[in-house]
């Protein structure tokens, strides 16, 4: 037996989500400090002191006063348009749990009667209707978490990015702490959030469910479902939005009209803001919430036919809880690093001490992962090995879960080194504008293919490890070690957007050249590590796909994959074509949007008399208006094809076709999705590069409006849908049409295959 009772395992993991409610709470409170309001500063007596460098009296005043009207505009087109996004999500939440409880309950004819389990035939299980209703409460659970987890991120982003520009006019450290902080809300908020509501729900599941540990397990993969679900819609909406309004506002206002970024006059400029809190920001953290719910849903089932299940060893059977509970105590204390122990002093410790956060974690996880498998874990046990069992020692899960987290750094660290304009491979394709915008196209596109290399070798070594020393259970708790700092690499990830905003609002409110600065700085910083972040979500979605691959194949009662029989070919043809079909449909989707923005904002500056010399105020509405409806008109057919795809697959050709195409796709969508980020993150940064003219090699090809400087704003722009829709909507694909094809697994093993049954 584990060391840990029951009981105490019982109180650490609500325990410790709750500590990281508490910690998000306090660090919104510490930026709630900062003022947005007129009086700013006069009451404190530290206006002389503190603001330096900065026009005082009215200008000051006015500047602020600035700031919180466009704030405003940013939060209430943010949450307009997240509310429009939710009631369509809402009427598909719906008619989806409709059809998750007809397909699950026809299993056995809607039976009320209880039947023998299914990897376990001497013991009665619960019936099939049993199954379906609780995996539709599941379902609608995760749906509801993942919108909440989104919704509360975009809040907190809009709440803190006038604090940020506020902040920077102390100097660049009070606004990296501001912008982090507010980060962190967020991170901590999501993954407790998480832990919290699985933890509660398996309590509650269990009332009915009593000791059928099988039952309940496999109607909790609905959690994951639903979570990765909306996250698949907001990440394409959001997506969509972001990327219509910002190669609106940058084709015309930099490339045609030659006007800075976020420059006032500028149409798209609030629609461009709104875009990096509802697509960055709301949409990372749904799919981030997606990652680890189904990480842990797909432990927990595996977990629940082996001997853990089994037995009812309740400590051990929450090991995954306890890694993500013990994970959010580590993230705290490197947190604190961060923000209290080491002040910025300097724009150039930015980067190294976002960095810092990635490996203070990771070092300070191995020793928590150690500390929980010692302890949760019998010295030996057996794991369900696709129909064997496999005798596996508590120290092996150790390495899996260890394994997956270094690799995250590791596909962390190589997103970096290829999307940073610190290295030379930014470098060179910033080089490359000197000839134009064609060769700059050919070296961001080599860029991105050449970045796949190093992390597929990174997930390959983890799953060989993670499988061969405890099947597929190891990969699932690969996938969580992955996951398990989340709360910090989400803290990370959601700086980004917020000093992005922040940079913006402080143009558009006139500030100072050297604000401006500050904030570029904080920005820059920001875009490698929103690409780290997107290197995270894409590994991890890999290992817990796999995870989810191995459970739908265990319970759909497949004995072996052979890729020789033409039904498993046809499906791994077929599955390795859809992220390229569902890329092609997100990049027309902001093609087709950006080309009604860039018409709007053409027709603006042509027929509104005095805006370009800044005497009258563009139609912002119009712009939003164009993103908005874009966007929810055009994330329906790539959500359709994802959630259609696994049920028409199933239902027609069965589960040897259907487990074809989850290989399939998997294999080809980790390497579009790869490629798709960092070739955009590159061209960003080259861009950016160019833009700051750090170094006697950046001077040369600038200065702003240079013919360099406007190949880079194109790549830029080819570049934004690859990073910010196609490439970071691919590893939901990836992981939704898996669970999706786990949960619905009952029905496709009793009634799938029609037209294979009909020939």
């Amino acid at each position: 037996m584990a060391v840990l009772s029951e009981a105490l395992t019982q109180i650490l993991i609500p325990a410790s989500a709750l500590i990281g409610i508490g910690f998000a709470l306090l660090q919104w409170l510490l930026v709630s400090k900062v003022k947005v309001s007129a009086d700013y500063g006069k009451k404190d007596g530290y206006k002389d002191k503190l603001i330096e460098d900065e026009e005082e009296g009215a200008e000051n005043a006015d500047a602020v006063i600035k700031c919180a009207e466009i704030q405003n505009a940013i939060s209430v087109g943010a949450t307009s348009f997240l509310f429009t996004q939710y009631k369509y999500l809402g009427i598909f939440m719906v008619a989806f749990a409709v059809v998750i409880f007809l397909f699950l309950g026809s299993v056995k004819g809607f039976s009320t009667q209880s039947e023998p389990c299914t990897y376990n035939p001497g013991n009665l299980c619960k019936p099939a209707l049993a199954n379906a209703m609780f995996s539709t409460i599941a379902f609608l659970l995760g749906a509801l978490t993942s919108v909440l987890s989104g919704f509360l991120g975009m809040k907190i982003a809009t709440y803190a990015n006038a604090r940020t520009t506020l902040e920077a006019r102390k100097g660049v450290g009070k606004a990296f702490i501001t912008a982090f902080r507010s980060g962190a809300v967020m991170g901590f908020l999501l993954a407790a959030n998480g832990l919290l509501v699985l933890y509660v729900t398996i309590n509650l599941f269990k009332l009915y469910y009593g000791d059928d540990w099988e039952g309940l397990y496999e109607s909790i993969t609905g959690y994951g479902l639903g979570g990765s679900s909306m996250a698949l819609f907001g990440r394409v909406g959001g997506g969509i939005y972001t990327k219509a309004a910002d190669v609106g506002a940058d084709l015309v206002g930099k490339v045609e009209k030659n006007i800075p970024e976020d420059d006032p006059r500028n149409p798209a400029v609030i629609a461009d803001n709104v875009g990096d809190n509802v697509g960055d920001i709301a949409g990372m953290g749904s799919d981030l919430f997606g990652s680890y719910a189904e990480s842990s849903c797909a432990a927990l089932f595996v977990a629940s036919i082996s001997s853990f299940g089994i037995t009812h060893d309740y400590s051990a059977m929450s090991y995954p809880l306890t890694i993500s509970a013990m994970g959010i105590v580590i993230c705290l204390i490197t947190t604190l690093f961060a923000t209290d122990l080491a002040e910025i002093r300097h724009v150039s410790e930015i980067e190294p001490s976002l960095k810092r956060q990635l490996l203070i974690s990771t070092i300070l996880m191995t020793a928590g992962i150690a500390v929980v498998s010692f302890l949760a874990l019998p010295s030996e046990f057996t794991l369900f090995n696709f129909g064997t069992e496999k005798a596996v020692k508590n120290w092996h899960l150790f390495f899996c879960v260890s394994i997956g987290l270094w690799a995250g750094l590791a596909i962390g660290y190589i997103t970096e080194y290829y999307t940073s304009n610190a290295y030379s491979p930014v470098q060179d394709v910033a080089d490359s504008c000197r000839t134009g915008a064609a060769t700059n196209v050919i070296f961001g596109l080599a860029l991105g293919y050449k970045s796949v290399i190093i992390p597929i070798f990174a997930i390959a070594i983890a799953i060989y490890i993670s499988f061969s020393l405890a099947a597929m259970y190891g990969v699932a708790v690969a996938a969580l070690g992955m996951l398990s700092t989340i709360a910090t690499g989400l803290a990370i990830d959601a700086y980004g957007p917020i000093s992005d905003n922040a940079g913006g609002i402080a143009e558009m409110a006139g500030m100072s050249h050297k604000i401006r600065e500050r904030t570029d700085a904080l920005d820059a910083a920001g875009n490698t590590t929103a690409a780290i972040g997107k290197g995270f979500a894409i590994g991890s979605a890999a290992l817990v796909s796999l995870a989810l691959f191995g459970a739908f194949v265990s319970r759909a009662g497949i004995k072996t994959v052979d890729v020789l029989t033409p039904k498993v070919f046809i499906g791994l043809i077929v599955g390795a074509m859809l992220p390229y079909w569902f890329s092609a449909m997100t990049m027309k989707s902001v093609g087709s949007a950006a080309l009604k923005m860039v018409e709007e904002v053409r027709r603006q500056f042509n027929t509104i008399p005095g805006l370009m010399e800044g005497r009258a105020k563009p139609d912002y509405a119009n712009c939003v208006k164009i993103s908005t409806d874009a966007s929810l008109r055009e994330m329906i057919p790539p959500g359709a094809l994802v959630m259609l795809t696994p049920l028409i697959a199933g239902t027609l050709f069965g589960v040897e076709t259907l487990a074809g195409v989850l290989a399939g796709s998997l294999v080809s969508g980790v390497q579009v999705a790869i490629s798709a980020s960092n070739t955009g993150g590159a061209w960003d940064n080259a861009k950016k590069y160019i833009e700051a003219g750090a170094s006697e090699h950046a001077k040369s090809l600038g200065p702003k409006g240079s013919d360099s400087h406007k190949a880079a704003v194109i790549g830029d722009t080819i570049g934004d849908p690859l990073k910010d829709t196609s490439g970071p909507s691919l590893n939901i694909l990836i992981k939704l049409m898996a669970v999706e094809s786990l949960v619905f697994a009952p029905f496709f093993a009793a009634h799938g295959g029609l037209l294979f049954k009909l020939l």
